[in-house]
């Protein structure tokens, strides 16, 4: 059973100050030793904090790893973001989601091998962090379809909560970071071919 991100009160800028850092050197200690080996004892350690004085900030080790995961996940919607901010069609946002989506995954497992084992354990777990996520992309996914139907650029008979699922399992493989780390050979022809698929089903 996995515990939720606890409710924090308002505090002052040095409680937050303080925060920051234990999450600066968490990211630090877990990207050099893995989340699942490194204890909050190891981590007070390595932070010059008592255990004690951790847990004023953090409910437990999940709830430090719920943050860094949230912070590495956020980064990568900014790219998606970015992406598809600009193209000119509903189309092209399809397509410009899924790359992103995969490039961004595995430039993540290959140059930050320790924190992308934080987004699958929260995968893996379903972690708050991980869910929302998620949630999030299938919504989005949802929104570029609506834009499609609304433009004629895509059909309007399948019911809309069935096709952006459908799009989303299909983009799930390369997208989460449980199944990517088993795609990764896969992930580049991938982000080009079941989009063009995807678009092809999509046509009205």
């Amino acid at each position: 059973m996995t515990s939720t991100i606890p409710a924090f009160p308002s505090r002052g800028p040095s409680d937050h100050s303080v925060r920051d850092q234990i999450v600066e050197a968490a990211t630090e200690h877990f990207g050099h030793y893995g989340y699942e080996k490194t204890t909050v004892s190891d981590l007070a350690k390595a932070i010059g904090f008592s255990k004690a004085y951790i847990y004023k900030f953090f409910g437990s080790k999940q709830a430090i790893g719920e943050m860094i995961c949230s912070n590495r996940l956020a980064m990568i919607m900014a790219v998606v973001d970015q992406a598809i901010s600009t193209a000119p069609s509903p189309s092209e946002k399809l397509r410009r989601l899924f790359r992103a989506l995969a490039e961004a995954g595995s430039e993540l497992f290959f140059h930050d091998r320790k924190l992308y084992d934080i987004a699958a354990v929260a995968g893996r777990d379903n972690w708050p962090s991980a869910a929302a996520h998620g949630e999030r992309l299938h919504l989005l996914i949802k929104q570029i379809l609506l834009e499609g139907r609304e433009t004629g650029e895509f059909e309007r008979k399948t019911p809309l909560d069935e096709a952006s699922l459908a799009i989303y399992l299909v983009m799930r493989p390369y997208i989460n970071p449980v199944q990517l780390q088993y795609n990764l050979d896969t992930a580049s022809v991938a982000s080009e071919l079941l989009p063009a698929l995807i678009l092809r089903s999509l046509a009205p």
